[in-house]
């Protein structure tokens, strides 16, 4: 199909990129199916698109299905065909050997090929919404995935080797809505799981070794018809410490055996004739580890949002669903960003976050915004590139449409100056919006756009030295989980510099980078906590779509971080 087509019209979007090298290409909606529908398939030229690193084709219900020649995208890392009606997936796709993020949710395929385990740098895999049968056996050679959705499919069972030790960052497990009739008792074997999603699925039984995952913080087995009837009405109840106490409480397996051994352990220490000095010595050591322990102790306290009389709601429109659809938000007080090159410190873990949990944003963007300057309540919600006005940061107001017409621009003389391809700041992002019609943005009571995702935030909103209160943002295309995930992350970034700026103390002074006037006297700051305020998304209806911080989120590794509820 890709070779028939060759002759025809290149479209636009694949000479634009063919031309200036690009890295990233997206094709969406209906002006890009109805090209699929007259060509027969994708051109056969996207194929040869080498230079590819994130390529999104999505909601193009004429896609159903992607050529071998996919394997000529040697340096993709995200491949994102989602909202399509693929019917199978090609076997050459095991030889995209750097990809990271494959999504292929929301199509029609009943299968994946088994070359799929070939690919050892996949991190991300989403195959929700279709109609699979089987996983293939294999995944545990994919040892650096850490989260997997299959979701909303046909399956009976999960492959044994899913359980594998080698998955070792394996920390996001989703399964709702299958058929799936038995949970491994060698579900113990992953180290980093946090997260396990099996609601809605056959299972009768939980394995007691369910209670020997060390990192396990949200379960949700909810719709299963258990057995054990008291069990089920705890996990209808989602309290997932209940459910892993009950079970190592009540489990003949590893559970309830790690505890007993614990018990005669201590019964023989007991028995034991310890001389007092031992023990002396034994518990001033214990005081000054925990001494050292308090010192070192990051502290987070969640403030409820009913705890709150100037609570922050966002309104999420309808219109936002088809464009980028994911948002959570929150306050933190108490960070510190008058101390020294504190809130240099911190725009630079923004920018590293970016980079990272949010691979150069594509998967997610953060905005900061210095709450004393919002007007709410908010609204996310989708404009026209015509109609979205903003002020962006270090510029004048101007229209979405221009704005970017202006970066391309700048983006084209930085290549032309440097005489290479890539390029720096807000540039790299503009292939984000490539065939949109509408555009995200944040509004505040007033009217005024404070946030453009994931371009820019507004010059209106914008943090400074003087800033008390801030107003976090994460918005995704890709999932809401993500926009937790990032915000957990900054969150528990801006703990440890507000401890690093506590401790050191440094001296107020300018931030040349972060352009900040610091105005007023500098107030010492009498401890490094923070606290987060919480705050509710909703519909247009006043119903709830997420609230963040919620009882699940914030659940660190992070030994010396203590959040407080």
């Amino acid at each position: 199909m890709a070779e028939e087509n060759s002759s025809l019209n290149i479209w636009p979007e694949i000479e634009k990129a063919e031309k200036e090298n690009r890295r990233e290409l997206v094709l969406q909606g209906s002006a890009v199916d109805k090209k699929i529908q007259d060509s027969g398939g994708l051109h056969a030229r996207l194929y040869s698109l080498s230079l590819l690193n994130y390529l999104e084709i999505i909601q193009c219900p004429s896609l159903h299905e992607i050529h071998e020649n996919i394997r000529h995208l040697s340096h993709l890392q995200s491949l994102i065909l989602c909202r399509n009606k693929l019917t199978s997936v090609p076997k050459s796709i095991g030889d995209l050997k750097t990809i990271k993020v494959l999504d292929l949710s929301v199509n029609q395929l009943q299968a994946l090929p088994e070359e799929i385990c070939a690919l050892s740098e996949l991190n991300t895999l989403n195959v929700s919404c279709n109609g699979i049968t089987a996983l293939p056996d294999g995944l545990s050679k994919c040892v650096k995935l850490a989260s997997i959705n299959v979701s909303k499919n046909a399956l009976s069972r999960l492959p044994e080797d899913l359980w594998c030790s080698k998955l070792e960052l394996l920390s996001s497990i989703i399964a709702s809505e299958n058929a799936i009739e038995e949970l491994s008792s060698e579900v113990h074997n992953l180290p980093a799981l946090k997260v396990l999603d099996l609601s809605s699925n056959k299972l009768q039984e939980l394995p007691y070794e369910l209670a020997d995952c060390p990192k396990l913080k949200e379960t949700n087995f909810k719709g299963n018809k258990l057995k054990d009837k008291r069990l089920e009405k705890m996990v209808n109840g989602c309290q997932t410490k209940s459910v892993l106490d009950y079970l190592r409480a009540g489990g003949r397996g590893k559970g309830k055996g790690k505890q007993q051994d614990g018990e005669v352990g201590e019964k023989v220490d007991s028995g034991r004739n310890v001389s007092k000095k031992k023990s002396a010595a034994k518990q001033k050591g214990k005081k000054e580890a925990e001494e050292v322990d308090e010192l070192n102790r990051m502290v987070v306290r969640v403030l409820h949002a009913s705890e709150a009389p100037t609570a922050v709601t966002v309104k999420v429109s309808a219109g936002i669903k088809d464009v980028r659809p994911y948002i959570v938000c929150c306050i933190v007080k108490g960070m510190n960003l008058r101390q020294g090159n504190a809130l240099k410190r911190f725009l630079v873990a923004q920018t590293k976050l970016h980079d990272d949990i949010c691979a150069k944003r594509t998967t997610a963007t953060i905005a900061t915004h210095d709450l004393a300057l919002l007007k709410a309540p908010l609204t996310y919600d989708v404009r026209s590139p015509d109609t979205l006005k903003i002020v962006p940061l270090g510029r004048k107001e101007i229209k979405a449409a221009e704005l970017l017409k202006q970066l391309q621009q700048e983006a084209d003389e930085q290549r032309k100056q440097k005489k290479r391809q890539n390029v720096s700041g807000l540039h790299k992002y503009l292939q984000l919006l490539d065939g949109k019609d509408l555009y995200p943005c944040l509004v505040d009571a007033e009217d005024h756009v404070i946030s453009f995702p994931p371009i820019t935030n507004s010059e209106r909103t914008k943090i400074r030295k003087t800033t008390q209160e801030l107003f976090l943002e994460v918005t995704s295309s890709t999932s809401l989980q993500i926009c937790k995930d990032v915000m957990d992350a900054l969150i528990i970034k801006m703990a440890e510099l507000n401890k690093l700026a506590f401790e050191f103390k440094d001296d107020v002074g300018s931030d040349e980078e972060a352009d900040v006037i610091s105005d007023g006297p500098a107030e010492s700051p009498t401890s490094s906590e923070l606290t987060v305020l919480q705050v509710k998304a909703v519909d247009e209806e006043g119903n709830l779509k997420v609230v963040y911080p919620s009882k699940t989120d914030l659940m660190s590794d992070v030994s010396n971080l203590s959040v407080i509820r």
